[in-house]
């Protein structure tokens, strides 16, 4: 009797502690490794990464592949939208002197969401962002960014898939049109993301996903990384020789 009591109160007991243990992990805040602040190297160029979590996903891989000729920083957020942009842009660049800032805003802007601010489709949603106020919004963005004497690079959203949540298939072509336009007007060069995820999306794109695989993500970190190198002026032989 003495043993079955002392099972059962054992019993209630690690039920109760495992029961506090997810409680406290499902309350947690779990931050991604690519949010952790970058060190300052003397003589390294200082490169910013901004962008949504497609950027947070291959900001480690790019941290990695340039490690030997710059420091690579990002905001430590996810930058969403042109909305949270505006907002946001003078806390991101700081004051550090920024060499290259490589930037994108497009798939938070084109998603749905209700009056509420949840994610939902037609007619119950409308879009974030709509193009024409995209535009003006990117404007404000590149005129800002380009006060910072940076050589800026701007990364073409990537694509959004059939059934993908608060987002239709497509979509972001016509927001990819209004950088072009803008980006011919400033002589910002682009990383056109959206070209080379295209042929490869089936291999690398989750399905129903706006998100990339692992592999997706180190293959889109190459491609920004090849950009921003050439943004510094170093060519492939020389990295591959640092």
């Amino acid at each position: 009797m003495m043993r079955a009591r002392l099972f059962s109160s054992l019993t209630i007991w690690l039920l109760f502690a495992v029961s506090e243990g997810l409680s406290q992990m499902q309350t947690a805040q779990v931050q991604h490794p690519a949010m952790d602040p970058v060190s300052t190297r003397d003589g390294f160029p200082q490169v910013l990464l901004i962008g949504d979590s497609i950027s947070i996903d291959y900001t480690l891989h790019v941290r990695g592949l340039l490690s030997k000729v710059a420091d690579v920083h990002r905001p430590l957020v996810n930058c969403e939208s042109t909305i949270e942009g505006l907002r946001e842009i003078d806390h991101w660049l700081g004051a550090k002197q920024w060499a290259v800032i490589h930037f994108n805003w497009g798939l938070h802007d084109l998603k749905y969401e209700n009056e509420k601010g949840e994610g939902a489709l037609p007619p119950a949603g409308k879009q974030k962002v709509p193009p024409p106020q995209y535009e003006k919004n990117l404007r404000a963005l590149v005129e800002r960014l380009k006060r910072t004497g940076a050589r800026l690079i701007f990364a073409t959203t990537t694509p959004v898939p059939d059934g993908t949540i608060m987002r239709i298939r497509g979509e972001e072509a016509g927001y990819n049109r209004v950088a072009a336009a803008l980006t011919s007007e400033y002589r910002i060069p682009v990383d056109d993301l959206h070209a080379f995820v295209v042929p490869r999306a089936g291999g690398i794109q989750r399905p129903r996903n706006v998100h990339f695989t692992p592999e997706g993500s180190m293959l889109l970190a190459r491609e920004v990384a090849a950009s921003i190198l050439t943004a510094l002026g170093i060519s492939l032989e020389e990295w591959s020789n640092k």
